[in-house]
């Protein structure tokens, strides 16, 4: 690297996470809770140096403040360590302990996982919620998973549409992840996974009844990896009964999540549906002047833009069918209801939502009218 290059690198990174620790973003992730539950982001699948990842532990915190996470985790690889002849680490703890102590003054929760990682069909799984990394190194893969277990781990399949393992794309459920589900060794999926969305991944989800799962798999920096390319840091939204690690633990196992990537939205029916629905305020509803226009004034709740389209019998005055509701921000729609009501249920679909593999969500709100 050139002397003026990693100067001005340095002082970037400086400026970005100087010991001052601002944490402020104009890209912290935001979305609503639901009814009885509480919504938490999170991001389960991070790597640093002490795998394959480009950063030490403490950057990933930072970087998890900045985002206002509510949880993380960094998960090595236990088998794949390119960098060991650098960074010699006996204890594979180490990355865990030091990202936990950088959180120490910080309400992020630091969650405890590694990556087990072999060769198609095992392929890669993160285990969270462990005790004790080192316990889960083993020859034989299947031993690594009953450890996992052993320590009442919560344990999902990684990136299960990629190509160096699967070259035609899609996932393919091995006779050995069969036998991890019926042990109760295998819980979760990614259906989002970095930047690819994988819709095959939802249909396993839906049809083996395993947990919903999005990360960012990062290896480099978030900025760097997502945000200057105009994206923002794929998620998990948890729906915890409280903002505590056991309620995410317990979530996590009931399967109450929703994956999201930029304005993507992936979850079971039960899940993404009340989200949707608590990410829409109805600010106000009148009527203009004396006609049957009805005046609809929508606010979004959540850090990404929501494409909804109309599913009334009604249609719009001034408005396309399909629009867009910007993050955080608010729009009106004009209905023409032909004639005055009292009571009006705003029906629509989110185009950017997936529920089921080409399905999306219909959200229903009650609008109560204001009378002139």
């Amino acid at each position: 690297m050139k002397p003026c290059i990693f100067f001005f690198v340095f002082l970037s990174s400086s400026l970005l996470f100087s010991q001052d620790h601002s944490h402020q973003s104009n890209g912290a992730l935001s979305f609503p809770d639901v009814p009885g539950y509480k919504t938490l982001t999170t991001d389960f699948h991070q790597h640093t140096v002490f795998s394959d990842g480009s950063v030490w532990p403490n950057i990933r915190i930072m970087e998890a403040l900045r985002d206002d996470l509510d949880a993380v985790s960094m998960t090595e690889h236990l088998e794949y360590q390119p960098h060991i002849k650098d960074i010699p680490h006996p204890d594979r703890n180490r990355a865990y302990e030091i990202a936990l102590a950088e959180a120490k003054n910080h309400e992020l929760m630091v969650i405890a996982g590694s990556e087990i990682t072999r060769d198609a069909p095992v392929g890669h799984s993160n285990a969270i919620f462990i005790t004790d990394a080192n316990k889960l190194i083993h020859d034989k893969a299947e031993d690594a998973f009953a450890a996992a277990k052993e320590q009442g781990a919560f344990v999902f399949w990684n990136h299960p549409a990629w190509y160096p393992q699967n070259p035609n794309g899609n996932p393919k459920l091995s006779d050995f992840q069969k036998e991890r589900i019926k042990n109760g060794e295998l819980h979760g999926i990614e259906v989002i996974n970095d930047g690819d969305y994988a819709e095959e991944a939802l249909a396993l989800a839906l049809e083996q009844n395993l947990t919903i799962m999005g990360t960012s798999d990062i290896h480099g920096l978030i900025d760097w990896h997502f945000k200057e390319e105009g994206h923002s840091r794929p998620i998990t939204l948890v729906l915890a009964k409280e903002r505590s690690k056991a309620s995410i633990k317990e979530a996590l196992f009931a399967g109450r999540t929703v994956a999201v990537f930029d304005d993507l939205m992936v979850g079971k029916a039960e899940n993404l549906n009340p989200l949707l629905k608590a990410s829409v305020q109805i600010e106000s509803a009148t009527y203009i002047n004396n006609t049957s226009v009805l005046q609809v004034k929508l606010k979004n709740n959540t850090s990404c833009d929501l494409l909804f389209e109309n599913e009334m019998p009604y249609t719009f005055y001034s408005n396309a069918p399909v629009f867009t509701l910007k993050a955080k921000s608010s729009t009106t729609l004009q209905i023409k209801t032909l004639e005055q009501k009292e009571v009006l249920t705003l029906k629509l679909k989110a185009l950017r939502a997936y529920v089921a593999p080409k399905v999306h969500p219909v959200i229903e709100w009650q609008v109560n009218v204001k009378s002139n």
